[in-house]
């Protein structure tokens, strides 16, 4: 499986069937996964374009980039809805629906020439694992990370049986959870959607500070969104980590309530990114700073209140999350209903944000977030120790991060200098348990850990 002949056109057809098997999907899509499926709107011809003949127009106008339909997605979609690709030169972008990670990962492995997909939208640490081929059986497929998506949007979900356990950002009562199969007749039962990327990373962290350890007290899953829910109902699932707009659809449908949104347990924390195979930015470098400009001006448009109203008929529509407004604005607004008796959130910053947050941009890809996915990455010892320790990090982010092109594209863009970050660390940051992680000293971070593989 190492040689390209595995990533034919294809698997990439057969994709979503595998990854039924494996139980490898997509977080937070709403009902049954999406067909893998192509945009093809045209841009709004409203939105004028840029000076980009001559030297400054890009040496192609056309792009793949593969979407999962959650809030993550926002900014490309609009970037593409509201005529940004083409205001850059872009004018042939595409962005297209993946059926599930899998499929994503697969498809840029392929690469669009083969049908697949150039790049997208990425949970972390996917661009580093994929460059390594440590999830790709061992194919290398170089990528760069350009930009972060979007900051927070994303929950801790507890099925309605365990109501009035205590069950909140922090657990009242751990051995209610550890003792289950003693009383249950099994073990604790919660799910992420797909392995050792950001859910994943959310629902150890939070069983963890608790001292419940999620590889030995509880079973913990990779499975379809869609069966999580029906476990729900039905009292086989206890929990699952969940992208927006599920916290409103789990309090909503009486299914169960929240523990604790993701921005409780680190505020603005780094989500979801914008990555692309290394050799098309390499071959392209006008088209990418095109698309960073693109995606820079998509950002600071859906951090504007007075377009969120817009934004939410944008992406409800049948090419991209294809579900009621109603469904999805409440979160959209920072307002969450938690559920078990827990105070009601109503906070515009609470929400998903895009382009800035109270420590600064949201946008820019500090080199510091992405050594703490990759620091959990050893804490676990997922992939058997790929990961082996910081200095490794460190190089393979040096690789992986252009945080310099997202600067370029900045400063092109006209972007004040004051949202221009000086540093690739945001420093120190603290999670809600009080624990500290410092960029500067990574295994120290490790140390304080009471539950971890490393």
């Amino acid at each position: 499986m190492s040689d390209l002949s595995r990533f034919s056109r294809r698997r990439f057809l057969t994709t979503a069937g595998a990854s039924a098997t494996t139980a490898v999907f997509l977080k937070g899509c709403l009902g049954n996964p999406p067909s893998d499926t192509t945009t093809t709107q045209q841009s709004p011809a409203n939105t004028p374009a840029v000076n980009v003949g001559g030297a400054d127009a890009p040496e192609v106008t056309k792009i793949r980039l593969g979407f999962i339909p959650i809030f993550e997605s926002a900014p490309l979609i609009v970037a593409k809805e509201k005529g940004f690709f083409a205001k850059y030169g872009m004018t042939e972008a595409e962005i297209s629906k993946q059926a599930n990670w899998a499929s994503a990962r697969d498809n840029v492995v392929i690469g669009a020439e083969a049908g697949g997909i150039d790049g997208g939208q990425w949970q972390m640490p996917m661009p580093h694992l994929i460059t390594e081929g440590i999830i790709t059986n061992g194919r290398k497929v170089p990528m760069y990370v350009l930009a972060q998506l979007v900051t927070q949007g994303n929950g801790i979900a507890i099925s309605g049986k365990n109501t009035g356990k205590g069950i909140g950002l922090s657990i009242k009562d751990p051995d209610y959870i550890k003792g289950f199969e003693k009383t249950e007749g099994r073990k604790f039962k919660a799910a992420h959607t797909f392995p050792n990327v950001n859910q994943d990373f959310w629902i150890r962290y939070w069983f963890a500070s608790s001292g419940i350890d999620p590889d030995k007290d509880i079973d913990l899953l990779a499975v379809p969104p869609a069966e999580t829910v029906q476990g729900m109902k039905n009292g086989t699932m206890d929990a699952f980590s969940t992208g927006d707009p599920w916290p409103y659809r789990i309090v909503s449908d009486e299914i169960g309530f929240m523990s604790a949104l993701t921005e409780q347990m680190w505020k603005f924390h780094p989500e979801e990114y914008l990555a692309i195979r290394a050799d098309w930015v390499d071959k392209h470098p006008k088209a990418t700073q095109a698309i960073l400009k693109a995606v820079i001006e998509a950002q600071q448009w859906c951090d504007n209140p007075a377009n969120r109203k817009e934004l939410i008929t944008i992406v409800s529509g049948r090419s991209y999350f294809n579900v009621p407004e109603k469904i999805i604005t409440p979160p959209f607004e920072g307002k969450y209903i938690l559920g078990d008796g827990k105070p009601e959130v109503s906070d515009f910053k609470s929400g998903p944000l895009y382009w800035k947050d109270d420590l600064g941009s949201v946008s820019y890809p500090y080199k510091s977030h992405d050594l703490w996915f990759l620091t959990e990455t050893r804490r676990w010892n997922f992939h058997e120790g790929a990961i082996k320790d910081a200095d490794t990090a460190k190089k393979l982010i040096d690789r992986v991060n252009r945080e310099d092109l997202w600067r370029e594209a900045a400063k092109a863009a006209g972007v004040a200098a004051a949202d221009i970050p000086t540093s690739t660390s945001r420093g120190v940051e603290t999670f809600f348990d009080g624990v500290k992680f410092d960029p500067e000293k990574p295994d120290a971070y490790l140390a304080s850990l009471k539950i971890k593989r490393a």
